[in-house]
């Protein structure tokens, strides 16, 4: 029987990488979506090929406590048990601070960072019980070294370090393990709209010259994973080539 991963953010620029990097490594992959990305998330199962036996995809507002609750239970029940919890979801609204309206802030917070409690509150202690399971939580160079005009970004991806640090700890001697990754600058359609000489200009800064593909970003969580990422937990794995060092 295979192994179960919840991605949230599945069919974004990251998430996409990593569901295809687990469904190849055998895995089937729930993979959550809010209703605006509907038509989106099922082009791109279709045009990856994936059949119903290695996809799922499932409703999901992972800013709503009530919501997750609710479906992630049923999923549980539905499934027997999720294996792997991957959590991608995030948005940016950069803006200095002094320009920073309430809503901004309460926006990313409540996707980045709140929906982590959100997603993982339910299914955590299936895995306490089941004494195995593997916890991911994407997060951003951004959230170790700071970055201008992004301060609720920046304190919501730190946030989900320090997040996964405790986890870590209460998860270890069930077999739990809890990690990080975090992402430098990565090719995503998002990024990929930037004005080429601003591009130039990051890629100038990083020691590797480029910048990360989703596909870097998406093995990191496959080690971590696997049986070879065992005995390592409550780590934040840098995949910034180079950036930034710590």
């Amino acid at each position: 029987m295979k192994k179960v991963a919840l991605i949230t953010g599945a069919t974004g620029g990251i998430g996409s990488a990593i569901s295809s990097q687990l469904i190849n490594d055998g895995f089937k992959v729930i993979a959550t979506y809010i209703k605006p990305m509907y038509d989106h998330s099922v082009e791109w199962v279709k045009e990856k090929g994936f059949s119903d036996d290695q996809i799922r995809l499932l409703e999901l507002d992972v800013t709503k406590v009530d919501e997750c609750q609710a479906t992630l239970t049923k999923l549980l029940e539905e499934e027997g048990s999720v294996d792997v919890l991957v959590n991608t979801a995030g948005i940016t609204r950069d803006a200095q601070f002094k320009k920073m309206t309430a809503d901004d802030w309460q926006a990313v917070i409540n996707t980045n960072l709140n929906s982590v409690f959100n997603v993982t509150h339910p299914i955590f202690p299936s895995m306490l019980e089941k004494k195995s399971g593997r916890i991911v939580n994407i997060t951003s160079v951004n959230g170790i070294k700071g970055q201008f005009g992004q301060t609720n970004y920046s304190a919501a991806k730190a946030g989900m370090i320090g997040f996964t640090k405790a986890l870590a700890l209460e998860g270890a001697k069930y077999g739990v393990t809890v990690n990080a990754v975090a992402p430098g600058y990565t090719a995503t359609p998002m990024v990929a709209k930037m004005r080429e000489d601003v591009l130039d200009a990051i890629k100038a800064e990083i020691p590797m010259k480029r910048l990360a593909t989703p596909e870097d970003i998406a093995n990191a969580v496959a080690y971590l994973v696997s049986d070879a990422g065992a005995y390592i937990t409550g780590e934040t794995l840098s995949v910034n080539g180079g950036l930034y060092m710590h």
